[in-house]
């Protein structure tokens, strides 16, 4: 049913192209993985359209779900899960020079959308204009860029003045703020691992798997790098966890002044 789904959703005329993307396109589906289906229009394809392939081939519906981003989520009668996202190809453009030209930084996550773009499997493309994005992306990871990841990302570990993630996940610890906790946990791992995959001129594959991602794509990988993040996840509130989080940010940085990075 999924063949006929993605047919009659690149037949619509304002279709410019149609990518299959997410754990589809990653390491490999599970039992919990969806259709993450990318239409690329001008526009999000008129909704009178989306109800009627609803209506076609769903068995359940959501329609503009639009919280992350126009988009719509479906099953299908046979049981399959999809979720369809809607964007500009222009967009998508004016981002790829902003990281991959540009060589822009963010804290966190900095290289996830190329990485979408890059790993995206080409189901549909009316004029080549994706595929030739794409093959932007198939050049060698700019140094340029994999130096702003890390110097963007770097002293907001905890070597900055004031404010590092650790120094804010102290002070949580000291108000008792669990919250806050778990938040600036979380903050400090997307730095973390923004800063390793850059390390290897690795593209960001998003929040899922990181570790799996690690392992498969990554050459150069901190000590104890498995042992650290399973103490920490499970050190998060309780007496020990700075002491976790100082231990995984000092086997990141004996792995930086083991390349060059660090003196």
């Amino acid at each position: 049913m999924i063949e006929s789904f993605i047919a009659t959703l690149a037949a619509h005329p304002d279709v410019e192209a149609l990518t299959l993307a997410g754990s589809q396109t990653g390491l490999g589906p599970d039992t919990l993985s969806d259709y993450d289906l990318y239409i690329y229009s001008q526009q999000p394809l008129p909704l009178a359209f989306r109800q009627a392939l609803a209506e076609q081939f769903a068995a359940k519906a959501e329609l503009q779900n639009d919280y992350f981003g126009p988009g719509d989520e479906m099953q299908l009668k046979d049981g399959t899960f999809v979720d369809l996202m809607y964007r500009n190809l222009d967009w998508v453009e004016e981002e790829i020079k902003r990281v991959w030209v540009g060589h822009q930084a963010r804290v966190g996550y900095s290289t996830a959308f190329v990485h979408n773009i890059k790993t995206s499997q080409v189901l549909f493309d009316k004029r080549g204009r994706f595929t030739q994005l794409k093959q932007l992306l198939e050049s060698e990871y700019p140094q340029a860029l994999q130096k702003a990841i890390i110097t963007n990302n770097y002293p907001l570990l905890r070597s900055k003045l004031t404010a590092s993630f650790f120094e804010q996940t102290e002070h949580a610890v000291q108000r008792k703020d669990s919250i806050s906790l778990i938040h600036r946990t979380s903050a400090l791992l997307e730095s973390y691992f923004d800063i390793l995959f850059a390390l290897n001129k690795q593209t960001h594959p998003g929040e899922k798997r990181q570790e799996a991602w690690v392992h498969a794509t990554c050459t150069f990988i901190p000590p104890l790098f498995d042992e650290d993040i399973k103490e920490l996840t499970q050190s998060i509130g309780h007496a020990s966890q700075l002491e976790v989080i100082t231990r995984l940010l000092d086997h990141l940085d004996e792995l930086l002044k083991q390349e060059g990075w660090l003196t």
